[in-house]
């Protein structure tokens, strides 16, 4: 993507967040927009684009969708989930997939079980829509993305372009926060999660995806050889947004996007000459300054609030007594059932009504892995290794994803402390299976092809 386009886009974005903020209808109509334009762009792309055209949507669905849902921008909930689902099959009828993704579809058909088991306790009305929309959409968006994505080739250079379809969305939702509450001083008054630096959202869900365009800055830092103005303009952008992810208080996110970093610079380390080695040494020196400018900003803004949310402390500096805030306990309950129901399961969406029936608490651990395992059972169980070992074993033989750990450990972090709420684990986890070639032309059969 050339530079000039690139700030237009962004110029746009920050336009669009303004728009949105004045007058909400517009979130809806942009919705509406971004998925014609797309599906159009995709289905008029040529077999050797298609590909392509699929990830860039993928990817800028995943990082628009907390900002259209804070606005009421979607016609449903979990409209993103099905977009991600809807690309992928377009990608996968019109450019194939791997035999080796049939994986993935016997990771689908595990979650079915559950479905009866929730129908069969819970009735069929009332709770296959929720089975479906609340607890299925996520994991089944990330089945049919991981089938289409791999062993299908990306060059780098495209690469960077899906990367960058993340970010402008993101730019939008940074506007839109710093629109919502300018003022920090003003909302932060405790150590806990805070709604309004979130811009009226969940905190959690709102850094895990200010977290990935943190990583995406963080990736353009390094890999860039534009000149320091162009790299001055990227760390100030990762400012504004490690800035606003931090006035969530919300850690997981952010703690994330840092693994996502660190998990990038050593293999780009690793696989670097001596002189590429120099290089990332100096900008980490570099880098490393500006993270601890923006987290003194960050500590002042929020009058020493932040240091001490990190420190697990309340205002009065007090040590908590549960790091997990709560979700301990919420694990210890979700590990419970799967023990007094190790086969099926409890069912679908049936562990949060089991939650509320024994303790009147309406409460959610957000843990996919507990979760997956209390409400499938055995079938949950093998489903959730399949995640965690495939792409493990595809990197054995296939070393040539530079992001590979930074897509892998954000979807297991993500997913044991938010779920799968949003599109983002699902999808971002399907990217860990890409190959990337770093030929500046790939050769026709290098192309965005999937692999036997």
């Amino acid at each position: 993507m050339k530079l000039n386009l690139f700030y237009k886009l962004l110029g746009f974005h920050v336009v669009l967040a303004i728009g949105v903020y004045i007058f909400k209808p517009l979130a809806l109509l942009y919705f509406l927009f971004t998925t014609a334009f797309f599906s159009y762009k995709i289905l008029k792309a040529s077999q050797k684009y298609k590909s392509f055209y699929v990830l860039i949507a993928c990817a800028y669905v995943v990082g628009v969708e907390v900002f259209l849902r804070m606005n009421g921008g979607t016609v449903f909930y979990e409209a993103s989930k099905y977009l991600v689902i809807v690309f992928s099959v377009m990608g996968i009828l019109g450019n194939g997939f791997s035999r080796q993704s049939l994986i993935y579809v016997i990771y689908i058909l595990l979650l079915i079980p559950g479905i009866f088991v929730a129908v069969t306790e819970m009735g069929f009305e009332t709770n296959i829509r929720k089975a479906i929309a609340f607890n299925l959409s996520g994991p089944v968006s990330l089945g049919v993305a991981a089938i289409f994505c791999y062993r299908r080739t990306v060059t780098m250079n495209q690469m960077k372009i899906i990367l960058w379809a993340f970010l402008l969305p993101l730019v939008s939702t940074t506007t839109y926060l710093f629109l919502y509450t300018p003022d920090l001083r003003e909302v932060i008054t405790s150590t806990g999660s805070n709604f309004a630096a979130s811009g009226g959202f969940g905190p959690n869900q709102m850094a895990s995806v200010l977290g990935i365009g943190i990583f995406v800055l963080a990736v353009r830092f390094f890999l860039s050889k534009e000149g320091i103005v162009h790299k001055g303009f990227d760390l100030f952008l990762l400012g504004l947004l490690a800035f606003r992810a931090l006035a969530t208080f919300s850690r997981g996110g952010v703690i994330t996007g840092v693994v996502m970093i660190l998990s990038f610079l050593g293999l780009y380390y690793l696989k670097g000459n001596l002189k590429t080695k120099f290089r990332i040494k100096f900008l980490s020196l570099v880098f490393s300054g500006a993270i601890i400018f923006i987290w003194l900003m960050s500590s002042l803004q929020t009058s020493g609030l932040l240091d001490k949310r990190y420190a697990n402390q309340d205002a009065a500096g007090r040590e908590k007594a549960d790091v997990t805030t709560g979700r301990s306990d919420l694990l210890a309950q979700e590990f419970s059932e799967f023990m007094d129901h190790p086969f099926l399961g409890v069912g679908v969406g049936k562990i949060k009504e089991i939650r509320l029936n024994e303790t009147g608490i309406a409460a959610a651990s957000h843990n996919e892995m507990s979760r997956i395992v209390a409400e499938h059972g055995l079938f949950g169980l093998f489903a959730f290794a399949i995640l965690l070992i495939t792409p493990l074993i595809y990197r054995i033989g296939n070393r040539q994803n530079l992001f590979f750990f930074s897509f892998y450990f954000f979807w297991l972090l993500t997913v044991n402390h938010s779920a799968m709420r949003i599109a983002a684990p699902g999808f971002i986890y399907a990217l860990s299976l890409l190959n990337i070639t770093y030929k500046t032309k790939p050769t026709k059969k290098q192309e965005l092809k999937p692999v036997s």
